[in-house]
């Protein structure tokens, strides 16, 4: 995929929720065709309720084809629309099959651009490998190159349940090969990143990414 895009719709309390599941199954779905869709439902977000759409796209006329006219009756309280650049370390978002999944989204933000660069020097490097060995197994690492809260870093990663992330983050934060690893950082690049923003979601059951 060359680009992705995370469409945010907040709903009001009480309303709206089911119709907006009901267009992006009849017609984001259909609109997208092989390309890759994960559909996310609020669990712990600010605001609640909300949906999180994340979509890939191997061209720009591709996302513009999504674009239908919405229906009238569609209703939210605001839709935010973010466009993210895959990084060379991130795999490629893939559907998937069984239960769906809890999913947890982190945006790192830098306070400047060249403090992404030994950001993602980190993670290419012994990051991911300390991730993977504790059980943490994103899907998707990406910047934003259009959207807010700019320079950042993105991640999504899958978890059976919330017990299961908890033990995975326990272990992780435990581990000494990391310590080491965030002590070195620091010492040498200074607090990357300034600010973490965390949610949790859980996948529609309709979702291709699951």
């Amino acid at each position: 995929m060359s680009f992705y895009t995370i469409h945010q719709y907040v709903l009001a309390q009480g309303g709206g929720l089911e119709r907006l599941h009901e267009y992006l199954s009849a017609v984001w779905l259909p609109a997208a065709g092989r390309r890759p869709v994960l559909i996310l439902e609020g669990v712990v977000t600010s605001p609640l309720p909300q949906v999180l759409v994340v979509t890939g796209h191997d061209s720009p006329a591709h996302y513009a084809s999504l674009h239908a006219p919405e229906p009238a009756d569609l209703l939210y309280e605001s839709l935010a629309v973010r466009h993210l650049r895959p990084t060379n370390y991130s795999p490629l978002l893939a559907p998937s099959s069984g239960a769906p999944r809890y999913f947890e989204y982190r945006l790192y933000q830098a306070p400047n651009a060249a403090k992404m660069i030994p950001l993602h020097e980190r993670f290419a490097g012994p990051e991911i490998a300390i991730f993977h060995r504790c059980g943490i197994r994103p899907v998707l690492y990406a910047e934003t190159v259009a959207g807010e809260k700019m320079p950042n870093l993105v991640y999504l990663t899958p978890f059976a349940s919330l017990a299961e992330r908890e033990t995975a983050w326990n272990t992780f934060r435990a581990d000494p090969e990391w310590i080491d690893v965030r002590t070195a950082h620091a010492a040498a690049h200074g607090p990357v990143p300034k600010s973490i923003e965390i949610s949790l979601y859980k996948a529609a059951t309709y979702s291709p990414v699951k």
